[in-house]
């Protein structure tokens, strides 16, 4: 009878671990349901001919079921129905708010000082807490309300800090406490969306935000950049770090719909691998409708690069599949999906921890917006801190450092040590009176139009950038810009150095219009890496849209974002001798020695000791590596 019930127990603990164990290896993926698809649930069968659509395409590991949307409140009979439904089928079920009153007027928030929309607030947490043990606040817990009751509540605050002391009490009083007082154990977790360097003046505190909440989700969405956002593709890896940092071990996943297929599913698609990229160990679809009901469709969806070994094979993805038992033909955006995870799931769990450039963004802070995902773009990895990083060879500092009033200080004690500090253009513009103290120099208040670097090469545009203008030999150009510079009468730093103590402060000229970095020659690129790639172990030789991944268990990523095949060199450490493909298996011995003089070496020392490896990528595409 013992050995019996032994056995029933094994065989309990057994179909548990079945029905909960990950379709992937090292990953989760989700699916979001907003109110609208979760309220058509009560009709089993609506439920179940459009869970078997995605289903079939995809694997999926948990679901969302939102309570709330746009006043829409889920009845509770409808609620256990598709609870009782998912988790029936081996499907871990949470929760979701999304606290909107309408979505189709700007994304119309709750008034958080209105007595009424405080109770109805309060309420929704408590239903969904009823419900699930876990659930997620969409991208809406944040206000854009100026009602007459906000005006006079706010007072003589400015719209940044009363939103931010509003949305903070709103956190605790109205959702955390209601929730937990309800279910003692349920995780409240809020959702960030893509827009952070903008969070404080709608009342997102990251400040106290990661603290307060159980977890933190990524909103990794980047979509089309010619879109009202202009995101670059790049934000939806440096997001996830950049939240990642703010509180290790509780950013639970990363976000992304199915904006951007427009451009072709290779963009969808490389929202959800720059996602993993980062490390995310959840990704969510949004949501159950576009699964649904984004079709695929060649003529969009097929891009003109496809044939070429891209990393998104659109023919590859469009053959029969079978995930549940039954052979299917690929007819919506889940398949682009499933497809993505398919091939991610062969070398994700062998990355490390990513690592980068360190960049200190002050909490609340403005100044050269979403800049780190251009510097990104152009193939520095980068790592974003809210609190000044002092373990590392060189320190990256934009605009944004102006928050911090003991930035001179920090600069100071960084260069003292025999360390670098690069700052922008931006920074110096800010700040130069304090800037002085280390250096003088000024930001012109004039703007020079460049497209000549000189042996750096030239740009097929003119570029407008701020003249930065310094004492001669107390202070040296690295790059040059002019228009013309070589044969030409005037020039203008695009990388400046001056020694301080023991250390340097660099100084990066950022074209007025980000999206110029992408114009700039691969020899102005290649001296930005140089300088910040000091605590790396290897940089890239390329063309702008070449982005680089690294991680501290010597592999790596490099990926093209462009629309055409490109070679680069990998420029590695002494004592990386060759690195290998980990998706092939190919093995990429270093090239021979280039004994060329280099330019601008009277004045300035490059590493002319590092391994050089050469590869190939495809439009669109990425390889993976161990060195």
């Amino acid at each position: 009878m013992k050995r019996f019930f032994i056995c029933i127990l094994l065989l309990a603990t057994m179909t548990h671990l079945i029905a909960t164990a990950g379709n992937y290896d090292g990953f989760k993926v989700s699916v979001y349901t907003r109110a609208y698809e979760v309220e058509k649930m009560k009709d089993l069968h609506w439920l179940d001919s459009t869970w078997n659509v995605i289903s079939s395409q995809v694997k999926i590991d948990k679901i969302y079921l939102e309570t709330h949307r746009d006043l829409l409140i889920v009845p509770d009979a409808t609620l256990e129905q598709a609870k009782k439904y998912f988790l029936d089928k081996g499907i871990e079920v949470g929760g979701g708010i999304t606290y909107t009153i309408n979505e189709a007027n700007s994304y119309e928030t709750f008034c958080y000082s209105n007595p009424e929309h405080r109770k109805m607030v309060k309420e929704i947490a408590e239903l969904t807490a009823k419900h699930f043990d876990d659930f997620i606040l969409d991208d809406f817990f944040f206000t854009s309300c100026k009602s007459d009751i906000e005006i006079e509540a706010k007072g003589n605050k400015s719209w940044t800090q009363y939103r931010l002391d509003l949305m903070t009490d709103a956190a605790v009083n109205l959702v955390i406490n209601p929730a937990k007082k309800v279910n003692p154990k349920v995780k409240v977790i809020i959702k960030y969306p893509n827009w952070y360097d903008h969070f404080q003046g709608l009342g997102f505190n990251l400040a106290t935000g990661p603290q307060l909440f159980d977890g933190v989700w990524t909103g990794t969405e980047t979509r089309d950049p010619a879109f009202a956002q202009h995101l670059q593709n790049y934000l939806s890896y440096n997001i996830i770090r950049y939240f990642d940092n703010l509180r290790p071990g509780h950013n639970f996943g990363g976000w992304v719909d199915s904006g951007g297929s427009n451009l072709g599913m290779d963009r969808y698609a490389e929202q959800l691998w720059l996602t993993f990229f980062a490390k995310a160990p959840e990704i969510a679809l949004f949501a159950y409708n576009q699964l649904i009901g984004v079709n695929l469709n060649p003529d969009i969806h097929r891009t003109p690069w496809q044939g070429q070994g891209t990393s998104f094979d659109y023919d590859e993805m469009m053959k029969p599949v079978n995930l549940n038992g039954q052979t299917v033909t690929p007819t919506t955006i889940a398949r682009a999906a499933g497809y993505t995870f398919e091939k991610i799931n062969a070398f994700i769990s062998k990355l490390g921890k990513p690592v980068g450039i360190k960049s200190y963004k002050p909490f609340h802070s403005l100044g050269d917006d979403f800049l780190q995902n251009y510097l990104g773009m152009i193939g520095l990895p980068m790592d974003m801190y809210s609190e000044f990083p002092t373990d590392q060879k060189v320190v990256l500092l934009t605009e944004q450092a102006k928050y911090d009033d003991d930035i001179i200080t920090k600069i100071k004690n960084q260069l003292t040590k025999g360390n670098d500090v690069v700052i922008t253009s931006g920074l110096l513009k800010a700040i130069p009176e304090k800037i002085d103290d280390i250096v003088e120099l000024r930001a012109g208040e004039k703007e020079a139009l460049v497209n000549d670097f000189g042996m750096a090469g030239k740009s097929s545009k003119d570029l407008l950038i701020t003249q930065v203008l310094y004492q001669t030999n107390d202070a040296w150009e690295i790059v040059s810009a002019g228009r013309p510079l070589t044969n030409g009468v005037s020039g203008y730093p695009m990388l400046l150095r001056a020694p301080y103590s023991k250390g340097n402060l660099y100084v990066m000229t950022i074209p007025d219009d980000f999206g110029n970095l992408y114009d700039l020659p691969p020899g102005v690129l290649n001296f930005y890496r140089i300088i910040l790639s000091k605590d790396l172990d290897l940089r890239i030789d390329a063309p702008a849209k070449v982005g680089l991944f690294l991680y501290d268990n010597n592999t790596f990523i490099v990926e093209s974002f462009l629309d055409e095949p490109v070679t680069i060199k990998i420029n590695a450490k002494e004592g990386i001798e060759k690195i290998t493909d980990l998706l092939n298996g190919a093995v990429i011995e270093k090239m021979p020695q280039d004994n060329t003089p280099r330019p601008f070496g009277y004045r300035f020392k490059l590493d002319d000791k590092n391994n050089i490896f050469e590869i190939t990528l495809p439009p669109h595409s990425y390889r993976v590596f161990r060195k």
